[in-house]
């Protein structure tokens, strides 16, 4: 991704964001807001808050992972499964790309004056039960770029199977001004 747009004019480059900058020192870009595989839209706003839609991993475009999260010790499904760490860095994406969609509908990421609530679904083994540490994947990137802004209420909530066999899912709430 570009860390500066051109305006309509030609004449200017727009500065990177603080929160882009923060996340570029952690290796990490904003992608381009994946396409909705159904009848919605990535984020909408109501009065100063920001509602994304569930975000999937998908890296470049493409869902990385899929099958349910598991030890591996667990159960004894024939379905692909990904450890609960790899889960936890799909966590991380899932967040990235949802504040993909947070600046698709504000502009600016710099408006964020905290980020409300993030809601996490991990695809589980049925005997599996570290769906909090997962989701942690989110919520430590939202920590490490948005500062004590970023420290939210949380849900982590294990499911039998996420759109297009995904492992995990994120959305939040972001306030702005």
């Amino acid at each position: 991704m570009s860390t500066s747009a051109e305006t309509t004019s030609g004449a200017a480059e727009a500065p990177i964001s603080a929160v882009e900058q923060r996340l570029a020192e952690l290796g990490l870009s904003l992608p381009e807001v994946a396409a909705p595989v159904a009848a919605y839209v990535p984020a909408v706003i109501t009065g100063s808050h920001v509602y994304t839609s569930g975000q999937l991993p998908f890296i470049n475009g493409k869902l990385e992972a899929t099958g349910k999260v598991s030890t591996g010790t667990e159960g004894t499904s024939d379905e692909p499964t990904v450890s609960p760490e790899a889960a936890k860095a799909y966590a991380a994406v899932c967040a990235v790309n949802a504040l993909a969609a947070v600046k698709s509908v504000i502009g600016d990421l710099d408006r964020i004056t905290r980020i409300v609530k993030v809601v996490g679904f991990v695809s589980s083994d049925p005997s599996f039960t570290g769906q909090p540490g997962v989701i942690n994947g989110a919520s430590e990137l939202l920590g490490q770029v948005f500062g004590e802004a970023g420290q939210h209420a949380r849900s982590a909530v294990g499911v039998s199977v996420l759109p297009l066999d995904s492992p995990v899912e994120v959305e939040l709430i972001a306030e702005f001004s």
